[in-house]
């Protein structure tokens, strides 16, 4: 029997870009978004009233693709902008009603998708495998 792949970096590229496609397809398919469409739309459920700026650390991203992002979830009448009270050249972020439609459509895929994951690693390798990428995701070299 041949020894795991042990390069870590290409197998977290390539387990990423297969969770994100297979998610994505389903996301799309049960609530019309993407998963990083769905990020964003969770982001501001839990935060109602953030700014873009604040949007884009708590993704991860730069400003200037939360803004293309936060674009096209407002013409799609996922978001709605307003001004924000004290700030003038900020907007505030908050769910349309369509914006909680499609976090309750896309709910059960994800619920589905999550237990398909348990299935494949087991309980305590998701447990495990969740607490070794969030480490990983904090980490600060």
């Amino acid at each position: 029997m041949s020894e795991p792949d042990q390069r870590l970096f290409f197998l977290l590229q390539r387990a990423a870009h297969r969770l994100r496609t297979t998610a994505d397809r389903r996301c799309l398919a049960a609530a019309g978004v993407t998963t990083a469409q769905l990020g964003a739309l969770f982001a501001v459920h839990d935060r109602p009233g953030a700014t873009q700026q604040e949007l884009a650390r708590t993704l991860g991203l730069r400003e200037s693709a939360v803004t293309g992002l936060v674009g096209r979830l407002t013409t799609a009448g996922l978001l709605h902008k307003r001004a924000h009270p004290r700030e003038h050249r900020a907007v505030v972020l908050e769910l349309s009603d369509r914006g909680h439609a499609a976090l309750r459509a896309a709910q059960p895929e994800i619920d589905r998708f999550n237990a398909e994951l348990r299935g494949l690693l087991g309980d305590d390798g998701f447990l495990r495998t969740a607490g070794a990428l969030d480490r990983l995701a904090h980490w600060e070299p």
